[in-house]
């Protein structure tokens, strides 16, 4: 998963009941206390356990701390007091010294999502060790992702494949089936021909196809991710009515198709490169398609958008308000037509090519 790898921003609102210990969300009433919010300890924990796999290795069986810490090839004096600073925090029971159980926080633990998005030796190590440069992109206004590894965001997933593949994992089959309902009005009467821009192995357009048989549909993302999709599709019985493209969604799309799918991709850019990703999308919809932007965009009376720091420090992008987002839709060439929630919640804004001056 590289540059067109848009959906980082899923991983943001993919809440989880071990979220809320991971990214230090506390009740009010200790809100102004600054020595526990900056507490470090509890999300570090409950990542080392991640990576362990200590959740699975109790499921199994193996409960005494002993054989807990040979399963997980750790150092039993130091894995116990990770346990048991987990076991005071609400994740995992100690019901006898040295015997650890599962709770319903640590059973989170199981998900497949919380796997790869905790896994300190994958992508989860990734986005947790990010945070080292939180100081520098806020000095800076640029995320500071290559001085901790080297490479920027992208660059990197394209250097290292078995991460990109955690990734792809992740904003995949790691946020459950996606839902097909893209269009405000559900009007697909007019829609013959998707392309899903940056959609990663394609587990959205999956769902749309399998639910609508005379549509057919366009995958377009880097090689190395749209390699894995082939699987994605086959499994949905949808393999036949799609072409997988492997490119860059900065050059020239596939023109002509009926409407154009944005999703959870723009948030993961700064202006100028979201600007890019429009244009390009502005030029294959002309003179007639629609190009549909979901996640990424707040309604202004929704006030000001999350701040979604964990895109800042991986890649620098950001929620826009429909204001913000009018302003960049208008420079790349599309007029808004329609916004609105689906009954899910989810906010959709539809733009058409802007007429000719």
């Amino acid at each position: 998963m590289t540059a067109n790898s848009a959906t980082l921003s899923r991983i943001v609102t993919g809440v989880r009941p071990v979220s809320r210990i991971v990214t230090g969300v506390r009740p009010v009433s200790d809100a102004a206390n600054v020595w526990s919010l900056s507490d470090l300890a509890t999300p570090w924990c409950v990542h080392v356990a991640a990576t362990l796999e200590i959740a699975d290795h109790i499921a199994a069986g193996v409960t005494e701390i002993g054989p807990l810490a040979a399963a997980a090839k750790a150092d039993r004096d130091s894995l116990s007091r990770v346990l048991q600073h987990l076991v005071a925090k609400g994740v995992f029971e100690e019901p006898s010294p040295g015997r650890f159980a599962l709770n319903d926080a640590a059973r989170g633990l199981l998900e497949p999502g919380a796997k790869l998005g905790l896994d300190l030796d994958g992508f989860g190590g990734r986005m947790a060790y990010a945070w080292g440069g939180l100081l520098k992109t806020v000095r800076t206004g640029t995320p500071a992702y290559h001085t901790i590894f080297g490479r920027p965001f992208w660059e990197d997933l394209e250097a290292h494949p078995e991460i990109a593949e955690r990734f792809d994992a992740l904003m995949g089959p790691g946020h459950g089936t996606p839902n097909p309902e893209v269009l405000i009005a559900g009007d697909w009467d007019t829609v013959q021909w998707i392309v899903d821009v940056g959609g990663g192995t394609g587990s959205l357009l999956a769902e749309i196809l399998r639910g609508r048989p005379t549509l057919r549909g366009t995958l377009v993302d880097q090689p190395s991710t749209i390699a894995r999709s082939g699987v994605v599709f086959q499994a949905a019985g949808v393999a036949d009515r799609v072409t997988a493209v492997g490119q860059s969604f900065f050059d020239p799309l596939p023109a002509g198709a009926d409407l154009y799918l944005l999703k959870s991709v723009l948030s993961d850019w700064p202006d100028r490169e979201a600007l890019v990703i429009l244009r390009r999308c502005a030029e294959a919809a002309r003179p007639d398609g629609r190009v549909v932007v979901l996640s990424g965009v707040s309604p202004d009376e929704a006030g000001a958008p999350p701040p979604e720091l964990l895109m800042l420090v991986l890649v620098g992008g950001k929620v826009r308000t429909l204001s913000e987002f009018h302003e960049l839709a208008r420079a790349a060439g599309l007029d808004v037509r329609a916004t609105g929630r689906r009954a899910s919640g989810r906010f959709i804004v539809e733009c058409v090519p802007s007429p000719p001056p």
